[in-house]
């Protein structure tokens, strides 16, 4: 009978040595391996994307600008300017008092006696009696004659001289009617002669009026008549 026998493997004479040192020496050497491959792979990236932009410029196309023409533009007013807004002053302000120059040479006790005069003062009058003797000339109601102007024709008498003489003329008679209405102060403001004349006067002073009146108030109005001497054929007044 064959005895077997196990002899097992002596042991590596370096298992019980240190392999750190070995470890990191080959980890360096990957490190320095891996670096380089990224260098390379880095550069050839960089050299592809410049020559694809070199063939990218190489086909743009021409752009032709066109001539912009300018616009008029229109200029606006400038703005008003914006009002001060008033700002409060402190009380601790203190203005300065201002120092006004006066002239040594003038006297200020001096009496000043070149002034010019005071206006005149207004003058009040109680109307008077006498205005009431006044003569006017126009008033608010104008005289009017009895029987209207033609009853200075039913009074007046042509002279018989002045119709054989043939004489005619416009007579103007200026007479005050009084405020009863009656005729005073006859004036021959036009003549015709000394006969028609008096035949005018006369015939006036018969006449009787509707006196003029200022304010309601009967008032003195002279007033001009004019009375015309004319023949008529066949006629003798």
């Amino acid at each position: 009978m064959t005895e077997f026998n196990h002899n097992p493997r002596k042991p590596h004479k370096n298992a019980g040595k240190d392999l750190k040192p070995q470890y990191r020496t080959m980890s360096m050497f990957g490190m320095v391996v891996s670096l380089g491959i990224m260098i390379v792979l880095v550069r050839a990236d960089l050299r592809q994307g410049t020559e694809g932009l070199d063939i990218q410029l190489a086909e743009q196309e021409v752009v032709q600008m066109e001539e912009i023409l300018q616009t008029e533009q229109i200029e606006r007013p400038p703005a008003p300017p914006r009002p001060q807004v008033p700002v409060a002053v402190p009380d601790e302000l203190v203005l300065e008092d201002e120092t006004l120059d006066f002239d040594a040479s003038l006297d200020l006790d001096a009496v000043i006696t070149d002034l010019p005069p005071p206006p005149p003062q207004p003058v009040f009058e109680e109307p008077d009696e006498a205005i009431e003797d006044e003569i006017f000339v126009i008033v608010e109601e104008m005289p009017q004659i009895v029987g209207g102007n033609s009853r200075i024709y039913e009074l007046l008498e042509y002279p018989e001289i002045a119709i054989q003489a043939g004489v005619e003329g416009l007579v103007v008679v200026q007479v005050v009617i009084e405020p009863d209405g009656s005729p005073s102060n006859p004036e021959i403001a036009r003549s015709a002669g000394e006969v028609l004349d008096m035949a005018a006067v006369n015939a006036v002073m018969q006449l009787k009026f509707i006196p003029g009146k200022q304010r309601g108030k009967a008032v003195r109005v002279k007033m001009a008549l004019p009375i015309r001497f004319k023949l008529r054929e066949a006629s003798s007044k």
